[in-house]
Parts: C-alpha cells; sequence; structure tokens
C-alpha cells in the first residue's frame, strides 16, 4: 500500500491541527529548550523535502547498542523484507520483549503477515512512523510540523518549549523541540500503547514510559554515503547512492529510544534520506488506509472503529 498525501491535504492539515498539551502522565527529563529561543533565521537550517527512505527503515550502527537487524536473508545476504524476522539475541531487548519479537518472527518466517501499525491501519506511534515516506518538515517560527506520507499521519513539534509536568499519553506522544547549530533535536515522551503499538517492524513492543530523542541534519555526498552504505548492507535496497536535493544534501535522522521496562539500554540508531526527485510531488497522492483493507489474502485490517460518534 504505497499512501500518499496530496498537496491540498497538507494545507488542511496545517490550518486545522492544533496541539493542546494535556495532563495524567508524569514526565521524565527532557533536553528542554536551547539559546532561549534566540536562534535567527540566518542560522536555522533548512529541512525542506520532501524526503525518502526504502522500508523497513532503520540503519543499525556499525557498533554500541542499536537497532534489530532480520534473521530472514536474501541470497544476496541483505534482510528479506517478505519475511520479517527481529534478532531477538540482540543485547538491548529484555528477556520478555526477545520473547515477543521471536514470536512476532515466527510469523514472518512462515511467510504469514504479521499485523503492524501500517497493515492494520492504526497510528504509527513514535519511531515506528519514521518509515512512513515519504516524510517533510514544515518548518514555522514556533513549530515543526512532520507530515508522513502513509496515511495522513502528522506530528507537532514545539520549539523552545518544555513538557508538561503530566502527559496524557497519545498516539504520537508530546513533542518539544530546539535547534542547536545545523541540528534540529526532538524530544518525544507520552507515547500511547495501542492494540498494534511496536517500535519497528520487528514487533519490539514498549510501554508508555518510551522515550525518543531525534536529531536531524543535512549531510554532504561523503557523510551521508556511510549512512547509505550501512542501510544497504541490512535492506534489499536499489544500486547507487539516493538523489540529494537541489543544494546536494541529504538529511539524516539520528534517534536513540529509552523504555526500561523493555530494553536494556538506551540505543541509537539513524535514518539517512534521499530527496524525492524531480517527481516526488507526484508522489503525494491522496489515499486512504482503510480504503484498501486487505493486507494478506483472506484476512482484512483491523481498522479502527470509533466506539461513539464524534458528534
Amino acid at each position: 500500500m504505497g499512501l500518499q498525501l496530496q498537496n491540498f491535504p497538507l494545507v488542511f492539515t496545517l490550518a486545522a491541527m492544533v496541539l493542546t498539551p494535556a495532563f495524567g502522565q508524569a514526565v521524565p527529563p527532557t533536553v528542554g529548550a536551547a539559546n532561549g529561543g534566540s536562534e535567527s533565521a540566518e542560522s536555522i537550517p533548512d529541512f525542506s523535502g520532501p524526503w525518502v527512505h526504502p522500508l523497513p527503515g532503520f540503519e543499525p550502527l556499525p557498533s554500541g547498542p542499536t537497532a534489530l537487524v532480520n534473521r530472514s536473508r536474501r541470497p544476496n545476504g541483505t534482510g528479506d523484507i517478505l519475511k520479517l524476522a527481529g534478532d531477538y539475541t540482540n543485547p538491548i531487548l529484555k528477556h520478555h520483549a526477545a520473547e515477543v519479537v521471536k514470536q512476532y518472527g515466527e510469523l514472518g518466517r512462515n511467510g504469514i503477515g504479521a499485523p503492524n501499525p501500517r497493515n492494520q491501519c492504526w497510528p504509527a506511534g513514535v519511531p515506528f512512523v519514521f518509515s512512513n515516506g515519504p516524510t517533510q518538515l514544515v518548518q514555522l517560527p514556533d513549530k515543526v510540523v512532520i507530515l508522513y506520507g502513509y496515511d495522513h499521519q502528522f506530528r507537532h513539534v514545539r520549539l523552545n518549549q518544555s513538557h508538561p509536568a503530566k502527559v496524557t499519553p497519545s498516539w504520537y506522544g508530546d513533542s518539544v523541540g530546539h535547534y542547536e547549530g545545523d541540528t534540529l533535536v526532538v524530544d518525544t515522551v507520552g507515547i500511547k500503547v495501542g492494540r498494534y503499538a511496536m517500535v519497528d517492524w520487528y514487533g519490539t513492543p514498549h510501554t508508555e514510559a518510551l522515550h525518543v530523542v531525534e536529531r536531524y541534519r543535512m549531510l554532504d555526498y561523503q557523510a551521508a554515503k556511510e549512512g547509505f552504505e550501512r542501510d544497504a548492507k541490512q535492506h534489499n535496497v536499489a544500486d547507487g547512492m539516493p538523489i540529494p536535493n537541489s543544494r546536494g544534501k541529504y538529511l539524516q535522522l539520528q534517534f536513540t529510544v529509552e523504555d526500561k521496562s523493555i530494553f536494556t539500554t538506551p540505543w541509537t540508531a539513524t535514518m539517512t534520506y534521499g530527496a524525492g526527485g524531480p517527481d516526488a510531488a507526484a508522489e503525494w497522492t491522496e489515499q486512504a488506509c482503510a480504503e484498501n483493507i486487505q493486507w494478506y489474502s483472506g484476512k482484512d485490517a483491523d481498522v479502527p472503529r470509533a466506539s461513539k460518534p464524534d458528534f
């Protein structure tokens, strides 16, 4: 389901979405605001896109605690996206989380599609949503709106503010951010645990204690090449370097995930994006997951349904 957005929903999204902090859940320490919100327009990096990245997304680091890889491999040595089976022996996983990943992978290795937020038409949450490309970062004076091409998903990042003392969990959590030189830093807490909530495509679970810190920055060819090479070792990507933007730059997201109930330690991975290219605008076509609900032969997606009317 290559579900994308057309341009007119982007305008509607920006005009209609308003974030109101709610209360209910205690919040861990945040990275906070930097420079007191004194960044000048000249110092703020331009992240305008759209940016694209192949599925399933996360690029494991060469060393240190990092993301899971797929145990199912193609003949060329890359992960088989048609048989997703996360490496449940990764030491970042606590025992009960490893068991969940192992059970999820048994379905994948047998060619049975396992349910996830994407194929069930549920909100993806952070960091699962990072792979829902193409992606746009709309930079406004007081916030950044992150748009994801799959199923009309979006996030608000309030700039130079702190999390409220308590946060009611929501699908994408409470996100605050600030610029550190050429980097946008985003801190997210209060991510709701839904029926298909997971951190990645391998079924790794999370709790409402999940804490994610994102760092976005622009890279030149040589710096981006390292990220693309790591991605190519794990995923069956097209040959050659992805397309840069008109300034010859690429976008890289480095993110760190922490959830003491699930992981033995915080871990970090990247996603290195190429530009959408000259036909990128055409890729933002409006489609809705709920209009294409058959996710494998003979079974329909568990599309969310309201328990009571909105009006």
